[in-house]
């Protein structure tokens, strides 16, 4: 690859994983208090059909797309010679990889089939929901915090090879 390629590379994935941080911060600052605040059966039923949608969005592609992406750098990254940016291109891939993809594979997602999967109206989805927002909510900050981070580091990826 050659660099002018790689920095406009690094420069669309910091504008992707600038995105994915807006809408993560979008849920963390003002949707999840927003659903917590109505009435359980509308908070959960809202959540419901949100994460129903996210699986048709551009959202989604961007968010799943950034795996095999991220995977991609890490070894071009550790294969071939060190470049300019090199370690920031695989500081904002592992960042990604651990604190985005595998939080939202590993905690998130979870949490929304089971959400997903329960009567709107039962006692027990009442109760599960007081924990699942509070839950999802921490886990979405980290998620917020790890991808506007990589957004940083593809950022100076492209900053130090224009440097260069």
């Amino acid at each position: 690859m050659t660099p002018e390629i790689i920095l406009h590379l690094s420069t669309f994935l910091a504008l992707v994983m600038a995105i994915i941080a807006g809408v993560f911060l979008t849920f963390s600052d003002f949707v999840m208090r927003a659903l917590r605040a109505s009435a359980p059966n509308t908070g959960i039923e809202s959540m419901q059909e949100i994460n129903r949608t996210v699986y048709r969005s551009v959202f989604l592609v961007l968010l799943l797309g950034m795996a095999p992406v991220s995977l991609a750098i890490l070894y071009f990254t550790v294969s071939a010679p060190m470049t300019a940016g090199s370690n920031w291109l695989q500081g904002g891939s592992v960042i990604y990889l651990l604190g985005v993809f595998s939080v939202t594979m590993i905690c998130n997602v979870p949490m929304n089939k089971r959400l997903d999967g329960m009567v709107l109206e039962a006692r027990e989805t009442r109760l599960y929901w007081v924990k699942y927002a509070r839950n999802w909510t921490l886990w979405n900050h980290l998620r917020t915090l790890a991808s506007a981070a990589s957004a940083y580091c593809f950022l100076m990826a492209a900053l130090q090879m224009i440097a260069s």
